[in-house]
């Protein structure tokens, strides 16, 4: 899949998620590769030129995390020569422009889905970002508030004319919640009514289901989302399956792999950003374990990383079996010990 500077190949992206898609999960999914463009998490528009990348837990970045995409808020055209001169110095890869996220408080600021509803607004926006930058430009959107075939018709060829690079479609209406089965028919109907590459997303994860979504929708990639978190090796194994990528078999050791999520946390994060996104990633990691709810339970009371590690050190300990008992990780949390 071309996007203008390069080759997303494999056609696999990491869904920005807010709270998840930071460096410490970037670097734990590159660990077992397959993964074709990275992102952020998503980063507001009018803050985005005051943060300070060498200690924003939103913008920090280590050199092997590319190609890079970030991800953008924004409800007015105002902001866009900032923000898009802040992503350049940051020397980003792509610049994807959020206009999905059903949040409640980000559309009554007039950003996410709520673009979408106001097609005057949105051109230009998008003629603004499109004119700001040479890197590709991407937008993320789902089905919208209800389906209707020629309002999203529209949307979608306006993005498309005024120089949207990629789509990315969360099969999905603005109300419906993760739970509801994708709508995957509508992304192969965006796929018709665009010449720019579609991406499809929602509910990918498995090699199964990786199959069943490119055979219903024709999409040229794929990105995934919460799958990925709980099973950050999925890219490596769907590349290998479905793409035929010749990328070594995913060598999964849960407590290891957990351990080294700490270690990225400690390295790169201010102390008081490491435990919340802990918390979040466990609550995804632990539905790899029959009884990873215990888990999940016991990291999201801990009140320190230092109390996290060793409830997840004696968890592991005692259920893990995946490899030997894990009674070797350290007692404290890995890189404040001096790593592993």
């Amino acid at each position: 899949m071309h996007l203008v500077n390069f080759e997303v190949w494999p056609p696999l992206l990491l869904a920005p998620m807010a709270g998840l898609t930071h460096s410490a999960l970037r670097t734990t999914i590159l660990r077992f590769g397959g993964v074709g463009l990275l992102s952020t998490e998503m980063l507001a528009a009018g803050r985005l030129p005051a943060e300070r990348p060498d200690s924003s837990p939103y913008l920090v970045r280590t050199r092997q995390e590319s190609p890079l995409s970030y991800q953008l808020l924004l409800a007015d055209d105002k902001i866009i020569p900032r923000a898009f001169e802040a992503l350049h110095r940051l020397q980003a890869d792509a610049i994807d422009l959020n206009l999905g996220c059903p949040a409640p408080r980000v559309r009554l600021a007039g950003g996410g889905s709520s673009l979408m509803d106001d097609p005057t607004r949105l051109k230009r926006i998008v003629a603004a970002a499109r004119r700001q930058t040479k890197l590709p430009l991407s937008a993320k959107i789902r089905l919208g508030e209800t389906l209707d075939e020629g309002a999203l018709r529209d949307r979608c060829q306006l993005l498309a004319d005024e120089g949207i690079d990629m789509l990315t479609v969360h099969a999905r209406l603005r109300g419906e919640p993760f739970t509801r089965p994708p709508r995957w028919d509508w992304v192969a109907k965006v796929k018709e009514w665009v010449h720019i590459p579609v991406v499809a997303n929602g509910a990918i994860d498995s090699v199964d289901s990786a199959r069943a979504c490119l055979q219903a929708t024709g999409a040229d990639g794929l990105m995934i989302g919460r799958a990925a978190v709980k099973k950050p090796w999925i890219f490596a194994t769907i590349a290998r399956e479905v793409y035929g990528v010749d990328i070594p078999e995913p060598d999964i050791r849960l407590p290891r792999l957990y351990a080294s999520f700490v270690e990225a946390l400690n390295q790169r994060f201010q102390p008081e950003r490491r435990l919340g996104r802990l918390k979040e990633f466990t609550h995804y990691f632990a539905a790899n374990y029959f009884f990873g709810h215990h888990l999940a339970a016991k990291v999201q009371a801990s009140e320190s990383i230092e109390e996290a590690w060793h409830h997840a050190a004696a968890f592991f300990t005692h259920h893990d079996e995946v490899e030997a008992p894990a009674a070797g990780l350290p007692a404290s949390p890995p890189h404040l010990k001096g790593g592993l």
